[in-house]
C-alpha cells in the first residue's frame, strides 16, 4: 500500500507546513508535545502573504486549541489498561481539546467536517422528540443561520455606510474646509446655501479652499500653489497613516483580500486574516487609502470587511464556531454582502459569490446569501451615505434606446477591455514579483509614499484625475441634459446651427423631456477629451504599480475608470459622426436629423464593464451588477456583448484572471476548478513516495509502543500516517492525522498515570488481554479515520484531480490489491 499525497495545485511545489499531505519544513511542527503545536516557534514560522512577511502565530481568529484544557480535566486514560469496573476505556471517550482541529496555514478536511455536521444535526433531531426543551433547541439551531445572516447584513451595511461617508469627507478635505461645520463635505456644505449659481453650483461662501483660508484669495498663481501643496500634503499624510497602521497592527489588512478569501473558501486556514484587528484596521485604512487619491477602490476590500464581520459573528453560534465547513458557507454569503454594499447590487453580489469566489455553494447558501445581501442593501439605503437615496455614487439612468449598428462599437470596447485586462495582469504580476524578489519589498512605507507623491503631483493639474475614482465614473456615465454644466456637456446650442437645418426640436420640447439632441461639440468638450486622453494613460500606468501595495486597495473602480474613459471618448466620436454624417448609409436608417441618437454615457458604462470583465474574467455577475447600477433592462444586450467579447479576448491571451494570478504568485494551495489537467499520467506516477523511493512510513494497528510512534513523529514531517494490519501485511485499516496523534499521546502522558514509552498503542475496537504487571495500554481507535478515500495505482490523474476538486480532500491513499 502506497500513500498518495497530492497538492491542490499540481503545477507548483508548496513547501510550508501544509497538511494536504505535502512535507512540512517547519521543524517546530515536528515536535511531539502539545505545547509545540499550540505555541509555534517564533521567527521560523513567518510566512510571506501578498509580498509581506506576516506572523501566523496570531490566534485571535478562533484558537484551534484551548491552553487551559488541562485544569480539572477528567481522567481519560487507564489504570493498568482497565477502569475500576474492569472495563477498558477508549482514550477519546471524552473529547480531547484540539483533536479534529487545524493549525494555521493548513487545509480543512471537507469530508470530515460535513460528516461531523450531519452527526450533530442527526443528534439534535433525535433529541427533539424527547422533550420540549430539546425541541426548542432544535428550532433555534435551524433559525441560527438566518439570524447570523441578519447580523452580518446589518453590521456590513453599517460599516460600508460609515466608510462611504468618511471617505467622501476626507477626499474633499484635501481641497478645503466647510466653515459652518468641518464635518461636512463639499456637497453637503453648500446644500443649504442660497448664494450658489447654476454655473458655479459647487461654490458657496460656507466652503473655502485652503488658499482662501491661508492666503485670503482664491485666484492667482499663489492660490493655485497653496492648493497644490495642501492637496499633496493631505494625500501623503493619509497614505502614511494607512500604511503605518497596516504595518503596525494588522499586516493582513493590505491589498484587496479577494485572492485570500478565495483561498480560504476553498478550505485553507489563515488564522487572523478574518479577525477583529484586521476588521478594525482595514476599515480605518480603507478610508485613508481611498481619500489619499491613489488609483484604487474600496469595492474589493469591502468583500474582505464583510467576511471579517461574518467570521467574528460566527463565534456567537456553536455550529459555525466549531465547524470549518459550515463557517465557509457563511463566508460565501458574506462575500455576496460585500459586493452588495459596494455597488448597491444585492443580486449581483450573490452571483459574484457564486461565480467568482465560492468553492462550495449549496442551494441553502444561495438563499441565505440573497437574504444577507438584501439586509445589507437595506441598511446602506437607510444610512443614505450620498444623500440622494442611492446606494452608489454613480447611479445613472439612460432614456435613449440603443440601435443594432451600435453593437459594432460595443464589441470594439469589449476587444479593448480584453486587451487591457490581459496587459494589466501581466504588468501588475511582473511588478509584484519584482517587489517580492528585490529590495523594493523591504521598504513598503517608502514605496507607498513615493507612489502617492507622484500620483498627487500628476493628478492635481487635471480635473479628471484630481477627483476620486467614483466621481470620475459618475461624470463619465452622466447623460447630458439641460441642467448639466460639465465640460463634457459643453455643446454648441441649436440656435447656432439653425441655418443648416440640423436641429428641429424646439426649446420647449427639450425642456419638457430634459434631453438634448445630438449637437456639435463645443470648445469645452474638446478640452475635456484631451484631458480624458491624458487621464487614461495616467490611470493605466499608475494602477499597475498601485495594486498590491501594503495598503487596502481594490481594483474594481480603477478598472472601470479606464474603461469608462475609453467608452466616453468613443461615444463622443460616434455622436459627432452621426451628427455630421447623418446621410451615411450606416447612420441614415436609424438616426434622423435633430434626434438624440447616441448616448456617450452608455458607451462609458459598456467600456467600464468590458475592462472590469477583462481584468477579473467575471461575466454573468458583472452584467447583473451593471444592470442594477443603471436601473434599466434595456442595455443588457450591449453589456453582454462587450463583456463576453472581453472575456474571449483576455482568455486568448491568458487563462488567469487577476485574482487567480495573485493566488499563484503568492503560492497559495488553491486547486482551480476552471483548469483542465492535460497530462496522461496515473496515480502511481504522481504519488509520494514513488515506487523507487524508500518505503512509505506506516503505523500498525497493534504492537507499536508510544515511544516508537513518537520516534516516527520526530523523524518525519508528514501530515498523517496510514494505519495497516502489520508491517508484513500492508492491508489498509485507516488513516490518522499527525496533529490528532500528537495531541492524543501528549494528553495520555499528562492525564493518565503509568503511561510510558513502553506502553502499547492499539487502533483496534477490542484490545486483546494484556499482562496485569505491564504498563497501561493506549487505545486510539477514536482518532482513526476508518474510511479514508482511496484510489488504485492505475487511476488516471485526471480523475484524481476531479476527486480532489469535488470532494475537497486533504489526501488520498493509493492502494494495490488493498
Amino acid at each position: 500500500m502506497i500513500m498518495f499525497r497530492y497538492w491542490k495545485n499540481l503545477y507548483r511545489k508548496y513547501t510550508s507546513n501544509n497538511d494536504r499531505g505535502a512535507r512540512m519544513d517547519n521543524a517546530g511542527f515536528c515536535n511531539e508535545t502539545y505545547e509545540s503545536l499550540h505555541n509555534p516557534a517564533s521567527d521560523d514560522e513567518l510566512v510571506d502573504i501578498a509580498g509581506a512577511t506576516l506572523d501566523f502565530s496570531s490566534t485571535e481568529d478562533v484558537p484551534p486549541l484551548d491552553p487551559e484544557y488541562g485544569s480539572g480535566y477528567g481522567n481519560t486514560g487507564y489504570s493498568n489498561g482497565m477502569t475500576g469496573n474492569g472495563v477498558l476505556m477508549d482514550l477519546l471517550d471524552e473529547p480531547v481539546p484540539g483533536v479534529g482541529t487545524y493549525e494555521d496555514f493548513n487545509t480543512i478536511d471537507w469530508v470530515r467536517e460535513k460528516s461531523k455536521d450531519r452527526d450533530r444535526h442527526r443528534e439534535i433531531t433525535s433529541k427533539s422528540e424527547q422533550s420540549t426543551w430539546a425541541l426548542l433547541h432544535s428550532i433555534s439551531d435551524a433559525f441560527s443561520g438566518w439570524l447570523l445572516m441578519l447580523l452580518i447584513g446589518l453590521l456590513s451595511g453599517a460599516l460600508a455606510g460609515c466608510i462611504d461617508i468618511s471617505a467622501h469627507w476626507l477626499t474633499d478635505l484635501k481641497e478645503g474646509v466647510c466653515l459652518s461645520g468641518f464635518w461636512f463635505n463639499h456637497e453637503h456644505c453648500c446644500w443649504g446655501s442660497n448664494q450658489t449659481t447654476f454655473q458655479e453650483r459647487d461654490k458657496c461662501p460656507q466652503w473655502q479652499s485652503w488658499a482662501e483660508l491661508l492666503g485670503g484669495s482664491s485666484e492667482g498663481a499663489a492660490a493655485y500653489i497653496v492648493n497644490y501643496l495642501m492637496f499633496m500634503l493631505c494625500a501623503l499624510l493619509f497614505s502614511f497613516l494607512a500604511v503605518i497602521l497596516v504595518r503596525a497592527f494588522a499586516p493582513y489588512a493590505c491589498g484587496s483580500g479577494i485572492p485570500e478569501i478565495k483561498t480560504i473558501l476553498s478550505g485553507f486556514i489563515i488564522r487572523g486574516y478574518l479577525g477583529k484587528w484586521t476588521l478594525i484596521i482595514k476599515t480605518i485604512t480603507l478610508v485613508l487609502a481611498v481619500s489619499s487619491g491613489l488609483s484604487l477602490g474600496k469595492e474589493g476590500p469591502l468583500v474582505h470587511v464583510a467576511c471579517c464581520c461574518a467570521n467574528i459573528l460566527c463565534h456567537l453560534f456553536t455550529k459555525y464556531r466549531q465547524n470549518e465547513a459550515k463557517r465557509r458557507e457563511v463566508l460565501s454569503a458574506a462575500a455576496a454582502v460585500g459586493v452588495s454594499v459596494a455597488f448597491g447590487a444585492p443580486i449581483g453580489g450573490v452571483l459574484f459569490s457564486l461565480e467568482e469566489v465560492s468553492y462550495y455553494f449549496p442551494l441553502k447558501t444561495l438563499w441565505r446569501s440573497f437574504f444577507a445581501a438584501l439586509v445589507a442593501a437595506f441598511t446602506l439605503r437607510s444610512i443614505n451615505p450620498f444623500g440622494d437615496s442611492r446606494l452608489v455614487l454613480f447611479y445613472v439612468e439612460f432614456h435613449t434606446p440603443w440601435h443594432m449598428v451600435e453593437l459594432v462599437p460595443f464589441t470594439l470596447l469589449g476587444i479593448f477591455g480584453g486587451l487591457w485586462g490581459a496587459l494589466f495582469i501581466r504588468a501588475n504580476i511582473a511588478w509584484c514579483r519584482r517587489r517580492k524578489t528585490t529590495r523594493l519589498g523591504h521598504y513598503p512605507v517608502l514605496e507607498v509614499l513615493v507612489v502617492t507623491g507622484i500620483t498627487a503631483l500628476l493628478s492635481f493639474p487635471n480635473s479628471y484625475t484630481r477627483m476620486s475614482g467614483s466621481e470620475l465614473i459618475s461624470e463619465l456615465f452622466n447623460d447630458c441634459s439641460l441642467l448639466d454644466s460639465s465640460q463634457l456637456c459643453d455643446y454648441n446650442s441649436s440656435e447656432n446651427r439653425s441655418d443648416s437645418g440640423v436641429f428641429s426640436a424646439s426649446l420647449a420640447d427639450r425642456a419638457f423631456s430634459n434631453t438634448l439632441p445630438d449637437r456639435p461639440a463645443g470648445p469645452g468638450v474638446y478640452t475635456a477629451l484631451w484631458q480624458l486622453a491624458l487621464a487614461l494613460f495616467f490611470k493605466m500606468l499608475v494602477t499597475v504599480v498601485t495594486f498590491g501595495m501594503k495598503v487596502p486597495s481594490g481594483l474594481f473602480i480603477p478598472s472601470m475608470a479606464v474603461g469608462a474613459i475609453v467608452g466616453r471618448l468613443l461615444g463622443v466620436a460616434m455622436e459627432q459622426m452621426a451628427l455630421n454624417h447623418h446621410d451615411w448609409l450606416i447612420v441614415k436608417g436609424w438616426c434622423s436629423s435633430g434626434a438624440d441618437c447616441i448616448t456617450p454615457g452608455l458607451y462609458a458604462m459598456v467600456g467600464a464593464a468590458a475592462c472590469l470583465g477583462g481584468v477579473t474574467r467575471m461575466t454573468i455577475s458583472l452584467v447583473v451588477i451593471m444592470f442594477e447600477l443603471t436601473g434599466g433592462l434595456e442595455y443588457i444586450v450591449p453589456l453582454m456583448a462587450a463583456i463576453m467579447t472581453s472575456k474571449w479576448v483576455a482568455d486568448a491571451l491568458g487563462r488567469e484572471g487577476i485574482y487567480e494570478a495573485h493566488i499563484r504568485l503568492n503560492g497559495y494551495p488553491f486547486l482551480e476548478t476552471k483548469e483542465e489537467y492535460g497530462h496522461k499520467t496515473l496515480a502511481q506516477d504522481v504519488m509520494r513516495p514513488r515506487q523507487s523511493d524508500p518505503l512509505l512510513v506506516v503505523l500498525t494497528q497493534e504492537g507499536m509502543s508510544v515511544g516508537e510512534i513518537e520516534g516516527v513523529i520526530a523523524d518525519t514531517d508528514y501530515s498523517g500516517f496510514p494505519v495497516v494490519v502489520s508491517q508484513e501485511s500492508q492491508r489498509l485499516v485507516g488513516f490518522v492525522l499527525r496533529r490528532d496523534l500528537v495531541i492524543s499521546l501528549d494528553n495520555a502522558r499528562k492525564r493518565q498515570d503509568g503511561v510510558v514509552s513502553a506502553s502499547l498503542v492499539f487502533f483496534l475496537e477490542h484490545v486483546p488481554p494484556q499482562p496485569f504487571s505491564g504498563p497501561p495500554v493506549v487505545k486510539l481507535r477514536g482518532i482513526l479515520d476508518l474510511s479514508p478515500f482511496t484510489v488504485t495505482d492505475h487511476t488516471p490523474m485526471a480523475i484524481a484531480v476531479d476527486i480532489f476538486r469535488k470532494l475537497g480532500l486533504r489526501q488520498c491513499l493509493v492502494t494495490h490489491n488493498g
